[in-house]
């Protein structure tokens, strides 16, 4: 692998007020109102602000009690959508999905509690091309500091005002891969950063607050991934995969530096990569197979060695969770859990289309796989590499569901291509 350049990014400290000491109590009083007036809600420990969850890993923080819940699942809400494929951001009382409405693409925002929509903005028209069976909205909006930002699968990237909607700026891009635009926006600090291709580049960041451009990196044609934040000897870094490579950005400069090769069908790079200890774990579907590398520095450069590949996971859409060393997921043909440093297979279940774990999706919670089946099917077991024995099944939803679940505020949210439904994940 060659190596590139590297000039390490220290992350900036927040800069928090000092007062004076001299300040009065009432100068101090009327400095607190304002800071709490002027600031935007800040994301809370107990939020889900975008795709993946606040950590970027699929893993959620909810502690299950007994499985009854899912057994005899309670059902607080259930609503139809219109199609898409977007998962669940959820901030506050508030969530943040997509759907589709006269023949447009549109951004929601319900209310968690109950379903109800809150409010909607259509902001592109319906994607029906290339496959007239994949409707929808692909990317999952990103919540931060009162903002909403979503990308449409034509061309649009889209800032709202989280709390009324209002759109405060749009992006035209002009990259859009084959399958239409994918990946979610990611922050990083000031920055919106995003596959965008074409005239913007690869990759791309923009001011958060109001669009303006900050960098642009990489030749590379876009694919369909969300890109993946990471720290690396003291330095932060964007991993996004492309069409036929995964590239490392630095995060201030947006510098490329380095460029592994991921050869996939027809561009279509859609996992997520995920980073551990150095390593970095990604995966293509149609068969190519997956592999984890090992970052080093060396002569002031970033290198990447393959430490093992083969074909244990060839994942199309999902991206897996890790947990205590493992991956689970599902891939294109079956449920598997593979050991993250050695590539070895402990098990796998399903085998063929019909066994119902192809193309499903795994959220972890509390050291269980919540398990959706792309036929709607809820499934709970331990993570555990000594094998995989159903805790629960039980039918949640109809319909094609190629979207991860979220669980949050003992809340289980989930949806097929047309339909939302939310579960209390209580006693």
């Amino acid at each position: 692998m060659n190596r590139h350049n590297l000039r390490y990014v220290h992350p900036t400290s927040p800069v928090h007020p000092d007062p004076d000491h001299g300040a009065t109590r009432t100068t101090l009083a009327v400095l607190a109102i304002l800071l709490f007036v002027q600031t935007p809600q800040r994301v809370r420990a107990d939020d889900w602000p975008c795709f993946r969850g606040p950590s970027h890993d699929g893993a959620s923080p909810v502690k299950l009690p007994a499985l009854e819940w899912a057994k005899n699942p309670k059902v607080l809400w259930r609503r139809t959508l219109g199609r898409a494929f977007s998962s669940f951001a959820v901030v506050g009382n508030r969530l943040y999905t997509c759907g589709e409405e006269d023949q447009r693409q549109v951004l929601l925002c319900l209310h968690a509690d109950t379903g109800e929509i809150i409010w909607k903005r259509p902001f592109e028209r319906e994607i029906t091309d290339p496959d007239p069976n994949l409707f929808g909205t692909r990317s999952t909006p990103t919540v931060d500091s009162g903002r909403v930002y979503i990308v449409g699968g034509h061309e649009t990237l889209l800032c709202c005002d989280a709390d009324t909607g209002s759109e405060l700026w749009n992006l035209k891009l002009d990259g859009r891969p084959h399958w239409g635009y994918a990946g979610s926006v990611l922050i990083e600090g000031d920055k919106a950063i995003f596959q965008a291709g074409g005239s913007r580049g690869s990759l791309c960041a923009v001011n958060k607050s109001n669009g303006e451009p900050i960098w642009k990196s990489g030749t590379a044609h876009t694919a369909y991934a969300t890109p993946l934040p990471f720290s690396f000897r003291d330095a932060r870094y964007v991993c996004a995969v492309m069409a036929n490579s995964a590239i490392v950005v630095e995060v201030g400069s947006g510098r490329q530096v380095l460029e592994i090769p991921r050869p996939s069908h027809e561009g279509v790079n859609v996992a997520m990569p995920i980073y551990h200890e150095g390593h970095l774990f990604l995966s293509t579907g149609y068969g190519h197979g997956c592999a984890v590398y090992r970052l080093e520095t060396k002569n002031g450069g970033l290198d990447a060695e393959e430490v093992w590949s083969n074909k244990a996971l060839k994942n199309k859409f999902q991206t897996p969770v890790l947990y205590d060393g493992n991956l689970y997921s599902c891939d294109e043909i079956s449920l598997k859990c593979v050991e993250f440093l050695t590539g070895k297979t402990h098990w796998r279940k399903g085998g063929s289309l019909s066994r119902g774990y192809a193309h499903g999706t795994v959220t972890l919670a509390d050291g269980h796989l919540i398990i959706l089946s792309a036929k709607g099917e809820l499934q709970i077991a331990r993570a555990t590499p000594d094998g995989f024995t159903p805790l629960v099944k039980s039918k949640i939803l109809d319909g094609r569901c190629w979207t991860v679940p979220v669980l949050i505020n003992n809340r289980m949210y989930a949806r097929s291509n047309t339909e939302a439904v939310c579960i209390s994940v209580a006693e």
